[in-house]
């Protein structure tokens, strides 16, 4: 059985065309027929299997098929989502080719190693977001700023509130006579901050 090769082509907007990623495509050599080269416009930020496109073509693929895309944003919305995608689609006998990556196979023992130093820095990336946001935090409250959403009543509507449960006032009632949420008054009665 011949090798049957897929592209997959996907531009954010509707003002964008992916003219070029096929031609890109097809002028590192790879021959693939108009039926086999899906495109789309979906946002980046959606994960591969959530693009209507790409999930129709993920099942259309078989063992020996062969994927080319020209960067690695095609397959995944992150590098945990593309490595993902790699995964799944090596599993069932995949070739994923990225040209980004010069055109190697992402699931050869190559391809597997450039995945990985990638993940690695995916994730450098996201703990270095979390340091910077943890050291903020931190010298926010250092400087005396209060953290969260601001209190929505003050201590003596809180004092009212609470006296007036006391004496069997009605969490609604509450509501609608302070303009707060039926959430807000049940916090006040279990005492928790409103």
């Amino acid at each position: 059985m011949a090798t049957r090769t897929f592209a997959y082509a996907r531009v954010s907007t509707s003002d964008q065309t992916t003219t070029n990623q096929l031609r890109e495509i097809e002028a590192a050599g790879f021959h693939v027929e108009p039926r086999r080269a899906v495109v789309e416009t979906v946002s980046g930020s959606t994960s591969a299997l959530e693009r209507p496109g790409f999930a129709k073509l993920v099942d259309r693929l078989e063992s020996g098929d062969v994927l080319v895309v020209t960067k690695l944003d095609r397959l995944g919305r992150n590098a945990m989502d593309v490595r993902a995608t790699v995964e799944r689609l090596a599993a069932e006998g995949v070739k994923v080719y990225c040209l980004a990556l010069g055109g190697m196979d992402l699931a050869s023992p190559a391809g597997k190693m450039t995945m990985g130093v990638i993940n690695a820095v995916a994730e450098f990336e996201r703990d270095l977001i979390i340091e910077r946001t943890q050291a903020g935090l931190v010298r926010a409250k250092a400087e005396g700023k209060t953290l969260g959403r601001p209190l929505s009543l003050t201590a003596e509507t809180r004092q009212e509130i609470a006296r007036r449960l006391g004496e069997g006032a009605s969490v609604a009632s509450l509501a609608r006579e302070f303009e707060t949420s039926r959430q807000t008054v049940m916090r006040v009665r279990d005492g928790a901050a409103a």
